[in-house]
């Protein structure tokens, strides 16, 4: 070659641009390659985020009523029904399940072995396990897999309303010149219904699906200070109500949580006649009483049932001055008035919310109560509807709740306890992811 040729070879820049697009093209499908690459991570990410806040619910469900083991086989067999192990490997084990305690305030979660307040699962997808997030182009560079852990926490909770409050499926109807403490609930998943001249103090609460349903007379707002403040839009599922056959069945076969601390011999005392004496009640006992047909009993006056557990499969009457403490009062018949009262009925003791001292009234069907019912740290659950006339200041800690229509009165003054008194009351966890 001559020196012309080799100088005028030398000047050439053809090529040079199929050069640079080499590099470029390598650039191009690196970023493409990691884009893909975390696409692929987040969507596995995604989906083990979906299964962890599954799984966590349903340990936390089945926790509520079971033993931990039964709760962690039932996430189990979630998970697997979501990520299966033979697509995605073991995502979730037993020691990825732990059963503790939720600090809200500090986004805490606390291990406690046999705790039923809250739930962490992790989903994991790891090298050790051999199902990490496998890799496309960045196995090019030594990644072959991305580790990916997913947690999840859910917590119970208990929304207030049902600790103390006035609870309608359907309607929950007041008249008017009550007052409502702080604290003090008022709720309907249909609509709330009130009269004039209430009053609601600060923190007390009104609720419905829609605050508009309310139903009010004319210058309703003006005519019931404080309501504008108490107002709020909720919905909730009466979970307590769907669980009163178990609650009546547990008691009735004198089986945990149901029973009571005070009650101390598995054995019924089977009662008989119409009339509940004094003098056919021991403490610490549960006692049946069995009723042809559709009849009713009848709890004598001033009876004071202290300590036992009752179960009717008929209506039952209280006559005037009747109280209950410590009591736990079952009625399995479904009529409209299945526990109904002369003048005077008082629901747990009148002891200024101390500790102790509640009952609870539990029936397939609804309640009246005419004239002058006292309650104090007492609970009702109907099926039905709950009918009322309340004494002025006989309600202090009172949680009723019912399957249809809660309809009370006027002249009352709704005491707020803060759970106090109110220890064996029946609930029914509610459940929220935590964070």
């Amino acid at each position: 070659m001559t020196a012309f040729s080799v100088r005028s070879f030398l000047r050439k820049e053809d090529g040079l641009i199929t050069a640079l697009n080499l590099f470029l093209l390598l650039a191009v499908l690196m970023l493409f390659g990691l884009a893909v690459d975390y696409g692929n991570v987040v969507q596995a990410r995604t989906k083990m985020q979906v299964t962890a806040d599954s799984v966590a619910h349903a340990a936390l469900y089945t926790r509520e009523l079971n033993s931990e083991s039964q709760a962690v086989s039932k996430a189990l067999e979630l998970a697997e029904g979501n990520m299966p192990a033979a697509t995605y490997g073991t995502v979730v084990t037993s020691d990825d399940i732990q059963f503790g305690t939720w600090d809200a305030a500090s986004q805490t979660f606390t291990f406690s072995s046999g705790s039923r307040q809250a739930v962490l699962v992790n989903t994991r997808r790891l090298n050790e396990r051999t199902n990490g997030v496998s890799t496309f182009l960045l196995g090019l560079v030594g990644l072959n897999a991305w580790n990916v852990v997913t947690p999840s926490v859910f917590e119970t909770y208990y929304p207030a309303c049902f600790r103390e409050g006035l609870v309608g499926d359907v309607l929950v109807e007041v008249q008017g010149n009550n007052e409502y403490e702080p604290g003090f609930c008022i709720h309907s998943n249909g609509f709330v219904s009130l009269n004039s001249n209430n009053v609601f103090y600060p923190r007390s609460v009104v609720s419905m699906p829609d605050q508009r349903d309310i139903s009010l007379p004319s210058s309703g707002f003006e005519s019931n200070p404080g309501l504008t403040e108490a107002l709020r839009d909720a919905s909730y599922q009466l979970r307590i109500l769907n669980r009163i056959t178990d609650i009546i069945e547990g008691v009735q076969n004198m089986s945990s949580p149901y029973m009571p601390d005070y009650i101390t011999s598995d054995i019924p005392i089977k009662l008989n006649g119409n009339t509940i004496r004094q003098e056919d009640l021991i403490e610490g006992r549960v006692h049946v009483r069995s009723c042809n047909g559709n009849g009713q009993i009848n709890i004598e006056s001033k009876l004071l049932l202290s300590k036992v557990v009752l179960i009717i499969n008929c209506k039952v009457k209280f006559q005037s001055g009747a109280v209950l403490e410590d009591s736990i009062l079952i009625s399995t018949s479904s009529d409209s008035r299945a526990f109904n009262s002369a003048a005077g009925f008082q629901v747990g003791r009148n002891d200024h919310c101390a500790e102790g001292g509640g009952a609870q009234l539990v029936t397939l069907g609804g309640m009246d109560f005419p004239a002058n019912l006292q309650v104090f740290g007492g609970q009702l659950l109907a099926l039905g509807d709950i009918e009322f006339t309340a004494n002025a200041n006989g309600i202090e800690g009172a949680a009723m709740v019912a399957g249809g229509t809660v309809s009370g009165t006027s002249n009352m003054r709704m005491g707020f306890c803060g759970g106090a008194g109110m220890e064996d009351n029946f609930e029914a966890a509610y459940f929220r992811l935590a964070g």
